[in-house]
């Protein structure tokens, strides 16, 4: 196979999975020096996107799929594609490449859709995998003669070029040591009782933090109600663009939170990084866990555990432990 000159990358889902897909833009980039990579990505996604130095263009699928599909062929056969990587697999895609004539079209085997649609078929398995979900992007590459899977530890290293493009912040949120709550996942995960949520917030306030809650409108109105009324807890549901919040994290300390978007921003921008994560398949850390120098995981000790759980990711909630974590955080000058 020819190497690859304009490649594009499809991954028109959440943050989380956005970020765990970013790596392999890195690899490509190293692989094939000279290849363009475009991402192809939701409108919501895309300040993630922007922070990342080896997507070279960007594409939103909603303003895409809103053309007429004769212009949409016309678009990508204007950009030179000559490779597309369905990390994310959505049919309306993956028709749309195959006849805009890309030469090379790669998706998972087990997608029906991708029997008529795809020349490229990877065998794999998500669900049953040991490797963690940034790794098993690494598999749709073989194709394109990358068979090695890299290491945890030299994909955590891929995000070093992860950089937030500052927004304008208010000055009042710059001061002390400053801990995000991320309580929510939009039901994308097992979610950790909101009342021990605030029990640590107390916590961590009485030692002097400040502790800012984050989360949409909607998941602020589930519970902003319960936040405990202190100088130094501030509720900020709500109130920021996914660009604010990404500039936010990277001024702060640290980040607790379930599986979710938000947790994995924060470990890319070097916080101390809690995730507290269920320990059943497909939703335990091995898989999701976000990836990082300063990550610690906690699970339910009494959760029945159900496939292979690596130890090395897990301790256990028990009279809230993790308070240990930021104590790592240094004094104020």
């Amino acid at each position: 196979m020819k190497e690859p000159k304009n490649i594009l990358i499809s991954r028109t889902d959440s943050i989380g999975d956005v970020v765990l897909t970013l790596p392999i833009c890195f690899w490509l980039k190293t692989q094939f020096p000279n290849c363009k990579i475009i991402f192809l990505g939701n409108t919501y996604t895309q300040p993630v996107l922007e922070c990342y130095p080896y997507i070279d263009e960007i594409l939103e699928w909603k303003k895409v799929a809103a053309i007429p599909f004769s212009e949409q062929i016309e678009l990508i056969q204007a950009l030179h594609i000559d490779t597309c990587i369905h990390v994310f697999p959505r049919k309306a895609i993956a028709h749309l490449m195959k006849k805009a004539k890309v030469e090379t079209r790669i998706g998972t085997s087990h997608r029906f859709f991708h029997l008529f649609t795809c020349n490229e078929r990877v065998k794999f398995t998500r669900f049953n995998s040991d490797l963690h979900e940034a790794q098993l992007n690494f598999e749709l590459l073989r194709p394109l003669g990358l068979e090695r899977i890299p290491m945890l530890k030299e994909i955590e290293e891929m995000y070093d070029g992860f950089k937030a493009k500052y927004q304008k912040i208010p000055a009042f949120l710059m001061r002390g040591h400053k801990i995000v709550i991320h309580p929510k996942s939009n039901g994308s995960a097992v979610e950790w009782p909101i009342e021990k949520y605030m029990a640590l917030a107390k916590k961590l306030a009485k030692e002097g933090r400040y502790v800012y809650f984050t989360g949409t409108e909607e998941e602020g109105k589930t519970f902003r109600h319960l936040i405990p009324e202190a100088r130094n807890i501030v509720d900020f549901t709500g109130k920021f663009t996914l660009s604010e919040l990404i500039t936010f994290l990277s001024k702060c300390e640290a980040i607790i939170g379930c599986s979710t978007g938000p947790l994995h921003l924060g470990s890319i921008l070097g916080l101390i990084t809690v995730g507290i994560y269920s320990r059943t398949k497909p939703l335990h850390p091995g898989r999701w866990r976000p990836l990082g120098k300063k990550v610690f995981i906690f699970t339910n000790k009494h959760e029945p555990t159900e496939g292979k759980v690596d130890p090395r990711y897990v301790q256990a909630i028990e009279d809230y432990p993790m308070i240990q974590v930021f104590d790592m955080l240094e004094e104020d000058d």
